[in-house]
């Protein structure tokens, strides 16, 4: 097998933890506030660069977004990653998860990756649509849910990972190329960047891709494309529970008898 080729998808998303919600419009307050890279996405690129230690791998990212984003891909860049690329046009604006799984596909195929690692969800859209779509417009395997890539058998072009859902843990044997889908849980961290490429003027090392590029038709992308239309956001609003503690005599049994009842469990 020749060298690894990994591609990784970012996406840039709203500082959620900080994030400001206008109950009246029902929508997310972005102005003026802070984006990150999705924290699962840094997990996939931080997965990838530990293959670039063990294999030598050559590790992409491809994000899609305004070209503001350029700064974040920089970052990685001087993470080690090698090179990037920022789909942008303004063709692709409001496009669903179906569309952009399509732009993004589309981008890839012409780049022949062995493996396109992703995040399971994102934070601002927490669908975890567009990882499976891509792997079905490129008709290659995917798996989600991954925590730890054993790394013994890349070279017979079949990778060794294990996955985490729920309670059940599973290891799988999955044949190049794939997309895997790093979960955040696999406690991979991106590395720090070094004291000499902190600086570093790294931004020939991305490409922009426009729908020139792509070739799409208006009715393909953007909102006359898309397959589906966000018609409201809100946050969820949890109720606090009611505590109720009682004595262990017999006002406290018929309590807890009641309760237990009331809820279906006797």
């Amino acid at each position: 097998m020749d060298k690894l080729r990994i591609m990784c998808l970012v996406k840039i998303v709203p500082d959620v933890k900080n994030i400001v919600y206008d109950y009246e419009k029902n929508i997310l307050v972005r102005e003026n506030k802070k984006s990150i890279i999705n924290p699962d996405d840094a997990c996939a690129v931080a997965a990838a660069l530990r293959l670039k230690e063990e294999f030598s791998a050559d590790v992409a990212v491809l994000s899609m977004g305004p070209e503001s984003n350029r700064t974040y891909l920089e970052d990685l860049i001087r993470r080690g990653v090698d090179r990037a690329y920022l789909i942008t046009d303004p063709l692709f604006r409001g496009s669903d998860t179906y569309v952009t799984s399509k732009i993004l596909a589309r981008s890839i195929k012409e780049k022949q990756c062995d493996l396109i690692f992703t995040g399971v969800h994102s934070w601002d859209g927490d669908t975890a649509h567009v990882p499976a779509q891509i792997a079905e417009f490129l008709d290659v395997s995917f798996m989600s849910h991954v925590i730890k890539i054993i790394e013994g058998n890349i070279k017979n072009r079949e990778i060794i990972l294990e996955t985490a859902f729920e309670e059940q843990r599973t290891v799988l044997a999955v044949k190049v190329p794939a997309i895997l889908g790093i979960s955040s849980d696999s406690k991979y961290k991106l590395p720090f960047v070094k004291y000499e490429n902190r600086k570093k003027d790294v931004s020939s090392m991305i490409q922009i891709e426009t729908n020139k590029e792509l070739n799409f038709s208006e009715e393909e992308v953007g909102l006359r494309g898309s397959k589906t239309q966000v018609i409201k956001t809100y946050p969820m609003k949890m109720k606090e529970q009611k505590k109720i503690v009682v004595k262990t005599d017999e006002v406290g049994i018929d309590c807890v008898y009641k309760f237990l009842k009331e809820k279906g469990f006797l």
